[in-house]
């Protein structure tokens, strides 16, 4: 029944596959390795796929439908095969992902986690001490190789997001980009009322381990598409979801064969940080100043008709 199960999750093709190989730039040595090469492949796929595809939610303020498709045909036309340099946010990106390890022979299960208000820009919950964990408004991918399993997680965007897999390691700490650090803990979140219930913490360093933040805790319980489905909308429609009026783009930067930053256009500004330091690229008051800033610093183009779509949104540059 599981392989029954397992057969009806969509899978790519092997001529996608190399179609998504060329899109983000893997090298060649790499395009004939599959899960048999273990976590030296995962590693090299996670960290081209980072810097390959951005972390976006253009497709709930540029588009005329303002949705979002976790279908994985839909993801890999919207942000490979149409060429327009599209990524998507969380659930996108790691769908897209996630599909692309099971093609490859990957044993792959996606979780659902729970992003901590502090790490999101968004006001803080009134009166509350220390991190609250929302609900469950995040996606990313667990990977078993050998026994040993793995977070691997390509849509978090730039708040230490992890660019390698992380082994699930009670305590383990990772280097990260620059002086980041990530750190897995397994306990129990302020919000349980069951204090015997434990989840992985996941948090990051950005001072080399000195101060911890925490940012967000997951399940190892695999969520089905349909979980996803519930969770996507919420994301993407309910008015208390930034998502849905902050428009972000994150492009991870790659120099030498190394992760070093990133470039993020948030609302009417872009910067530029790299290993801790922090420069202003452009800053845009007209959604054509806007449009030209997602072409010239991201390579995105947009149509007329997902230009038009912005047009009455809150979003909307005037």
């Amino acid at each position: 029944m599981a392989n029954d199960i397992l057969s009806q999750r969509s899978t790519y093709s092997v001529a996608q596959l190399n179609q998504y190989y060329e899109h983000i730039s893997l090298p060649g040595s790499h395009r004939n390795a599959t899960a048999k090469d273990g976590l030296p492949f995962l590693t090299v796929l996670t960290k081209y796929q980072l810097t390959g595809i951005p972390f976006e939610n253009l497709e709930l303020h540029y588009s005329p439908h303002h949705s979002i498709s976790l279908d994985p045909q839909h993801l890999f036309h919207k942000m490979i095969g149409r060429g327009t340099n599209r990524g998507g946010y969380c659930m996108e990106s790691n769908c897209l992902f996630g599909t692309v390890l099971r093609s490859l022979g990957f044993a792959v299960c996606s979780v659902g986690a729970r992003v901590n208000e502090a790490v999101q820009p968004v006001a803080a919950t009134p009166g509350w001490s220390g991190p609250k964990y929302d609900g469950w408004n995040h996606m990313l991918n667990i990977v078993t190789i050998d026994g040993q399993k793995y977070l691997v997680d390509v849509g978090f965007g730039a708040s230490g997001s992890p660019i390698r897999p992380l082994p699930l390691i009670d305590g383990s700490v990772s280097a990260n980009i620059g002086t980041q650090k990530n750190r897995l803990l397994r306990q129990c979140i302020p919000q349980h009322t069951d204090r015997s219930q434990q989840l992985w913490c996941f948090d990051h360093s950005n001072d080399g381990g000195l101060i911890w933040i925490p940012t967000y805790s997951f399940t190892e319980v695999e969520f089905l598409p349909e979980d996803f489905a519930i969770m996507n909308y919420w994301t993407s429609t309910h008015p208390t979801s930034w998502f849905t009026h902050i428009t972000v783009v994150v492009k991870t930067l790659l120099e030498d064969g190394e992760v070093v930053g990133h470039v993020i256009l948030l609302q009417t500004d872009v910067k530029r940080r790299i290993r801790g330091r922090t420069e202003v690229l452009d800053t845009f008051s007209s959604e054509e100043e806007r449009v030209h800033a997602l072409s010239k610093w991201f390579g995105i183009t947009l149509s007329e008709e997902e230009r038009s779509g912005i047009r009455g949104m809150t979003t909307e540059l005037l």
